[in-house]
């Protein structure tokens, strides 16, 4: 627990035992589930935390509130990691009224089922005295649930964000926000950039000071940084000019061809870097494709087609909406190459993608051929 502002404190828990979020992210530094509240005439909590922290929050709660009664409970997201200690609040703090939406209290229910709840439904706009602060909800629909909603609180300039600007990583965990910033964004929000884009427009004419995410740190210091990267991801818009190899390799070939174009395009000044797509975390190589401006698949046919690590990866990125990008290709057979086909097929029902011209094609290990053909590649995505 820790002081946010005078009168706003930080309840949340860190959890640094799980292995998986969301039964498929790797959290190896844990992640937090934040919850705060503001301590007015009358006190507000924001959101709760993941049941496997339930005790933990609730001794960090009594804490802050020093022998008080809650007035409200906000529910900024009804997705379990933050709600799901709702009904342990209610227990103990029956008289408390949940402050929420039409469409939180309809996803509240089909959770709660026998929960009793003192709704207080608001709409976008309204706002809520505590005394001192005034809480003004922004609704922020698929950002990334459809409940979601931002809260700001007027005299403090504190803006509580729901999942928005969040990160992986447990508080106790020091690291630059950035990277897990990145993978958390594009694999959890990254499908839902028009409404992320709304939320930006809607909320950016508030004086804002501090965000307090639902996961990850406070955010005091340089806004403009968070809330610029925001804007560069839910757009859509590369975030540096360079180039991501993921490949998918058998027996190695396919890989050195790989990590050769690679090396040649740092000769040439361009920034690049590979990935193993049968052995990297499949969330990293996600945010990494996302990350630059170019993109180079590199696959290994196989029955006809692709193996199944980059198969999964095109999906996953076609999930996340990828677009805006330029994409080549390096394909290996050893009597039949057909995987650039394959993989180009896919990437045409994207929005907005480019493709290079120069193709190279592997006929089980790199000839003189195949070195032309990557060489003509690096060139022209060094361009």
């Amino acid at each position: 627990m820790f002081k946010v502002t005078e009168n706003i404190f930080y309840i949340g828990v860190d959890d640094t035992d799980i292995d998986l979020f969301e039964g498929q992210y790797a959290v190896p530094n844990g992640v937090s589930y934040n919850s705060y509240i503001c301590k007015d005439k009358k006190i507000a909590v924001f959101d709760t935390v993941d049941s496997r922290k339930t005790a933990q929050w609730l001794e960090n709660l009594e804490t802050a509130l020093n022998g008080k009664q809650p007035d409200y409970l906000i529910i900024s997201h009804m997705e379990p990691d933050h709600a799901s200690s709702i009904p342990a609040f209610l227990d103990r703090y029956p008289s408390a009224s949940v402050v929420g939406n039409e469409k939180t209290f309809i996803i509240a229910e089909r959770f709660f089922r026998d929960a009793k709840f003192k709704k207080l439904t608001v709409k976008d706009g309204d706002k809520l005295d505590l005394g001192k602060h005034r809480i003004t909800f922004h609704f922020a629909p698929m950002v990334h649930w459809p409940e979601v909603m931002f809260s700001y609180d007027e005299a403090d300039k504190v803006l509580f964000t729901a999942d928005a600007f969040g990160k992986f990583g447990a508080l106790s965990h020091k690291e630059d926000w950035l990277d897990e910033a990145r993978r958390y964004y594009i694999n959890i929000v990254g499908k839902y950039g028009i409404s992320v884009q709304a939320i930006l427009k809607k909320v950016g004419a508030l004086d804002i000071e501090i965000i307090c995410p639902l996961h990850g740190p406070v955010l005091k210091d340089n806004l403009a940084y968070f809330i610029d990267k925001y804007d560069i991801w839910s757009s859509y818009t590369p975030e540096e000019d360079g180039v991501f190899i993921a490949y998918a390799s058998i027996y190695g070939n396919t890989e050195k061809t790989a990590k050769e174009l690679c090396s040649k395009l740092l000769k040439r000044g361009t920034k690049a870097e590979t990935a193993d797509l049968a052995r990297c975390d499949p969330s990293q190589a996600v945010a990494n494709a996302f990350k630059y401006s170019k993109l180079v698949i590199a696959s290994v046919t196989c029955d006809g087609g692709i193996l199944p690590c980059a198969e999964a990866f095109i999906n996953k990125l076609k999930a996340k909406s990828f677009q805006n990008r330029t994409v080549g290709f390096i394909q290996n057979g050893s009597w039949c190459p057909a995987s650039a086909k394959v993989m180009r097929t896919a990437f045409e029902s994207f929005k907005n993608i480019a493709f290079c011209n120069s193709a190279v094609t592997v006929n089980s290990a790199m000839n003189e051929e195949a070195e032309k053909q990557l060489s003509a590649l690096a060139e022209e995505l060094a361009e």
